[in-house]
């Protein structure tokens, strides 16, 4: 049954990718975008990629928890043990900058923690999915799924990560739009201990994802996230031996929380 959930959540990703890359590359397109409650972004993209997810997602007996829709009350929630946790388009302000740094999120939790997850990079064809049963994996170059393909299948195309590096350069990750004072600070320190650093900012959960192939040894997050924002690329961390902190270094993060806002973090 894991490897069924998650294949059916892998091809949800790449078809609501198929349809983001339909508006993004739509040269008339002008996003129909709509400003939320906290002054966020919202575009046509993630109302039809949040659409195209549930279809898929709906087809098995877990509850879901989407930006996209309004959350039902802890009350409610604290209930689910295993539950859907889902950002349609991830870094929707790099989607409006036409700069590609954009993402599908899709993480499967079981008791607080994500088990499984689903990171997609529409304009690369990048696929990243890790399950903390079977490992973590990267694909590029894929847009769809054949209708004979298994996950075995997927899984024998992959590479495995962490991928092998002969990085010499401590390697920091930031946000490319959301680097707060405390983050900057944390990287200061961070500076004085390794001496020979580099610093990469890149948009949405691609951060995370550059810790968990190795391309990078961490990413502080001293800024407001969301459990959607994070929960996919969790689980592949988790699946690649990696872990999402809280600052202390030392307490993983936890979902389904009665309070949906992620403490600061740090990936590593």
């Amino acid at each position: 049954m894991t490897q069924k959930r998650l294949l059916n959540a892998i091809k949800a990703a790449l078809k609501a990718g198929e349809a983001i890359l339909e508006i993004y590359n739509n040269p008339n397109s002008d996003f129909g975008i709509e400003m939320k409650a906290d002054n966020s972004p919202l575009t046509l993209a993630d109302k039809k990629s949040d659409a195209i997810i549930r279809e898929y997602l709906s087809a098995m007996p877990y509850p879901i928890l989407s930006e996209e829709e309004k959350a039902l009350p802890y009350c409610e929630r604290k209930c689910w043990s295993q539950l859907w946790i889902v950002d349609p388009l991830d870094g929707t302000k790099e989607f409006i900058k036409r700069n590609g740094e954009f993402t599908v999120n899709i993480a499967f939790v079981e008791d607080c923690k994500p088990t499984a997850g689903i990171i997609y990079v529409p304009v690369k064809g990048t696929l990243y999915f890790g399950d903390t049963t079977l490992g973590a994996y990267r694909i590029d170059h894929i847009t769809s799924l054949a209708a004979d393909d298994t996950l075995d299948t997927l899984i024998s195309q992959a590479q495995k990560l962490p991928l092998q590096s002969n990085r010499a350069t401590f390697t920091v990750v930031a946000s490319r739009s959301h680097l707060s004072a405390d983050t900057a600070d944390f990287i200061a320190t961070l500076q004085r201990e390794h001496h020979d650093i580099e610093t990469i900012s890149i948009g949405s959960s691609l951060k995370i994802c550059l810790v968990c192939e190795g391309s990078a040894d961490i990413y502080p997050r001293f800024a407001p996230t969301m459990e959607w924002d994070t929960a996919a690329g969790h689980a592949i961390a988790r699946a690649a031996g990696k872990e999402l902190y809280n600052i202390d270094r030392k307490t993983p993060l936890q979902y389904n929380k009665e309070d949906l806002l992620n403490p600061w973090f740090i990936v590593e």
